[in-house]
C-alpha cells in the first residue's frame, strides 16, 4: 500500500510518500480501505517528536489520527462489523496510519460512518468529535442551563465543541477573529469575544467550565471566569498527575507532570476551582452516539479544505499555520 511516512524525527521533516507493506489484521481488527483522512495538529506534534515522552514511535512509522473508509476485511473474532460497510474512527494511539490506503482499526474504536455524511465530512469529525464529547460531557459533566466557555471556537475542536454545548442546553461563550465571527454564531454561540479587539477576561465571569486550547496565560485568565466550584479542561496542557497516572508513566514522567501542573493546580485551588487535563481517547461506542447526533441534525462537521492524497505535506503545512476553519481533510482515494 502507499502510505506518508516520517523516516525521523523533526519539524521540519517532510512525509515521504512511500510503498508499506498492507497491515496484518489481528482477531480483534478491521481492515478498512481508507478513503479520506483528516489532518490534526497531533500529526504534527508527533512528527516534530514533542510527544516522544508519552507516545513514543519508532521510525518509519505511518502518521494519521482520522478517516473514514469501508471495511476489507474482518478478524475472526470481529462481531460488529462486515466487508462494505461504511465506518468511521479515531484509532487508538500506537494504533494509528490513516495517511495510507489501508489500516487495521481495532473494532471497540470503530464505528458505522454517520449516514448522512460524505467520506471527507465523516473524516473530518472522529478526533475534535471525541474530544469535545470527553471535555464536556464525561470530564465537564456539563449540564443543561450551565454557562461554557470554549475557545478557539472556529478550529476543529471549537467548532464541534460548540454545537455538542447547545445539543446539551448549555449558554455558550467562544473567542474567535473578526474574519470568523459568523461561522461560530452559525454554529449556535451566544456570546462571541472577538480577540483581537477585546479581552474575554472583561466579559465573562461565573462560567460553570471552560474548555481551554490555548496557551498558559490563556489559562491563567480562564479560571479567573470560572464561577466557585467551575471546572476548566484543558486539552493544551500543562498534562496533570491524574494524566501520568492514566499512562501508567514511569516515576520521573509522573514527576515532570506533576512539576509542570503545579502552578496551575494550586491557582485553581486558590480560586476554589478545577483543573484537569484530558489527552482524548479512542472510543467507538462515543463514536456511534455522536453519528447519532450528526444524523439528527444536532451536530454537523466544518471542513475548510481538501488535499489529494499527494498532498498531504501541503496539507500538514496548512494546519500547522494555524489558517483552518473547521478541519483539512485528505482525499485518499
Amino acid at each position: 500500500m502507499r502510505a506518508f511516512i516520517p523516516d525521523r524525527y523533526g519539524s521540519k521533516v517532510a512525509l515521504r510518500l512511500g510503498e508499506m507493506a498492507d497491515p496484518e489484521v489481528r482477531e480483534d481488527e478491521v481492515l478498512v480501505k481508507v478513503h479520506a483522512a483528516a489532518v490534526n495538529l497531533l500529526d504534527s506534534k508527533l512528527r516534530s517528536g514533542e510527544f516522544k515522552l508519552i507516545l513514543p514511535y519508532r521510525a518509519p512509522f505511518v502518521l494519521g489520527h482520522d478517516l473514514a473508509g469501508v471495511v476489507v476485511r474482518v478478524g475472526a473474532r470481529v462481531k460488529s462489523f462486515k466487508p462494505g460497510d461504511e465506518v468511521y474512527a479515531r484509532p487508538a494511539d500506537h494504533h494509528i496510519g490513516s495517511f495510507a490506503e489501508l489500516i487495521a482499526v481495532r473494532e471497540q474504536d470503530l464505528a458505522l460512518k454517520p449516514k448522512r455524511l460524505t467520506m471527507v465530512e465523516a473524516a473530518s469529525l472522529p478526533l475534535v468529535a471525541l474530544t469535545a464529547w470527553q471535555a464536556l460531557v464525561e470530564r465537564g459533566q456539563l449540564k443543561p442551563g450551565q454557562k461554557v466557555f470554549i475557545q478557539a471556537g472556529s478550529g476543529g475542536v471549537g467548532t464541534i465543541a460548540i454545537q455538542l454545548a447547545k445539543h446539551l442546553g448549555a449558554t455558550v461563550a467562544t473567542t474567535t477573529s473578526t474574519s470568523n465571527l459568523d461561522l461560530v454564531r452559525s454554529l449556535g454561540a451566544d456570546l462571541v469575544v472577538d480577540y483581537k479587539k477585546e479581552d474575554f477576561e472583561a466579559r465573562l465571569s461565573g462560567y460553570d467550565l471552560v474548555l481551554h486550547s490555548q496557551d498558559g496565560k490563556t489559562l491563567d485568565k480562564s479560571l479567573r471566569v470560572l464561577r466557585a466550584g467551575g471546572r476548566l479542561v484543558s486539552i493544551s496542557g500543562p498534562p496533570d498527575p491524574a494524566f501520568a497516572e492514566q499512562l501508567g508513566a514511569a516515576w520521573y514522567v509522573k514527576l515532570f507532570m506533576r512539576l509542570a501542573s503545579l502552578s496551575t493546580r494550586r491557582k485553581a485551588k486558590r480560586l476554589g476551582t478545577e483543573f484537569s487535563f484530558l489527552f482524548m481517547k479512542a472510543s467507538g461506542e462515543q463514536l456511534r452516539a455522536l453519528a447519532e447526533l450528526v444524523d439528527t441534525g444536532a451536530i454537523r462537521p466544518v471542513v475548510d479544505r481538501v488535499f489529494p492524497f499527494e498532498s498531504t505535506n501541503e496539507a500538514l503545512a496548512y494546519v500547522e499555520a494555524g489558517r483552518a476553519k473547521g478541519k483539512a481533510v485528505i482525499k485518499v482515494s
